[in-house]
């Protein structure tokens, strides 16, 4: 009897920002569709058990963020559409400090990225969007924090034309308006 070979992803640790993993899983198909293994926890020995799963829908020109998190990691994974992800690494003591990395997307080809806390992160939906995303802590609201996403000191090319933005997302502050006591300090989480 031969056993199934197992499935081993391409794992991609960033130039740019120190901590982030670009994930290239191995999907296998046939005539009656596809599987893919999207996530496993040992691809990620520096990150903690992912405990709550969460999906994004967003429609063609939205741009959410940019989003960052003192204490939450995220692994995120386009299910459908074209999306470019921005990247921006507002961790002090960190050796990319101010680095700014964009990463693009397509629910046709499979990708996924780890993002850990303190590098600020958002994406403009190039096409409609489904993202399907883990992160390693539960929603706390004193967590979620944001940073301009039309910041010049981060310069992000989003791709797209007249994005559409939340209210929250609108109001973020600039990178230099972010106190010593709301930025992410690298090698700290709890």
């Amino acid at each position: 009897m031969a056993l199934a070979s197992r499935s081993v992803p391409r794992l991609i640790d960033s130039q740019t920002i120190q901590g982030v993993v670009v994930v290239e899983p191995d999907p296998h198909g046939d005539e009656r569709g596809r599987f893919v293994e999207t996530y496993r926890r040992s691809w990620f020995p520096a990150g903690r058990e992912m405990i709550q799963a969460n999906r994004s829908e967003k429609l063609s020109g939205a741009l959410v963020g940019l989003h960052y998190h003192l204490h939450q990691a995220d692994y995120w994974y386009l299910l459908r559409g074209k999306a470019r992800v921005v990247l921006h690494d507002l961790r002090s003591g960190s050796p990319t400090d101010m680095s700014t990395q964009i990463v693009e997307l397509d629910g046709e080809e499979d990708r996924g990225i780890f993002i850990p806390p303190g590098v600020a992160h958002g994406f403009a939906a190039v096409t409609d969007v489904l993202l399907w995303y883990l992160v390693d802590a539960y929603y706390n609201p004193a967590d979620e924090l944001g940073l301009a996403w039309d910041d010049p000191d981060v310069g992000a090319d989003w791709g797209i034309d007249s994005p559409v933005l939340s209210v929250r997302d609108q109001s973020n502050p600039l990178r230099s308006e972010i106190t010593d006591a709301w930025r992410p300090h690298h090698g700290l989480r709890s």
